[in-house]
């Protein structure tokens, strides 16, 4: 099925903030080639992002950061997450740009080679939200303290974590965030590829 198997009847504007929600009023072709009845869905709207696992080949490290985020403390989860960089996508801004840009912002480091991991949504059912999350070869020796901008109310402490650590911290469930989790097992899996083609 195609594009062409969707058909919008409705788009009623909800809340403008940080981000948006618009209830859409929709119906779309069935398995069997009919048409469903008219559904609603509610859909946040909350631009794309850009991301990068920053990755040191040289002393078999990772760059991670540590900030506050207001979801998993309302789920009960830890309120401070550690997280590989991640920045949204302003207008008119390519993926890779952002992870190099956020990756300065965020941890203080310059990015080199980018390498990418995959392309996925969020939650496809209710967010539009896309994110481009890449690897990207860094020099850690100088990484450390805590960075981000203050007038957009971050701050973020850096984190240096071994390559060898990094299962252990996705089995204690220190590391819980999809974004990371699956640049870290994606890690895991090329890390031998990497060492060797940015030697």
């Amino acid at each position: 099925m195609g594009e062409s198997d969707v058909e919008i009847l409705a788009v009623e504007p909800g809340y403008q903030g940080y981000g948006r929600i618009d209830t859409y009023k929709l119906r779309h072709r069935l398995h069997d080639g009919r048409w469903g009845p008219p559904i609603e869905r509610e859909v946040y709207d909350r631009g794309h992002v850009g991301a990068v696992l920053p990755y040191d080949p040289a002393r078999d490290v990772v760059v991670l950061i540590e900030q506050f985020r207001i979801g998993a403390h309302l789920a009960g989860l830890p309120s401070w997450q550690t997280e590989a960089v991640a920045g949204m996508i302003d207008r008119d801004e390519t993926p890779e740009a952002v992870a190099r840009r956020e990756a300065v912002e965020e941890a203080g480091i310059e990015v080199g080679t980018l390498v990418p991991i995959c392309r996925y949504m969020v939650s496809p059912g209710a967010i539009t939200e896309r994110v481009s999350l890449f690897c990207g070869k860094v020099d850690s020796r100088s990484a450390g303290g805590v960075h981000g901008l203050p007038e957009e109310g971050e701050d973020i402490k850096v984190e240096v974590v071994p390559v060898d650590r990094l299962p252990q911290r996705l089995a204690d469930g220190s590391i819980g965030n999809a974004l990371t989790i699956i640049a870290v097992q994606w890690l895991l899996l090329h890390r031998d590829r990497l060492r060797q083609e940015w030697a």
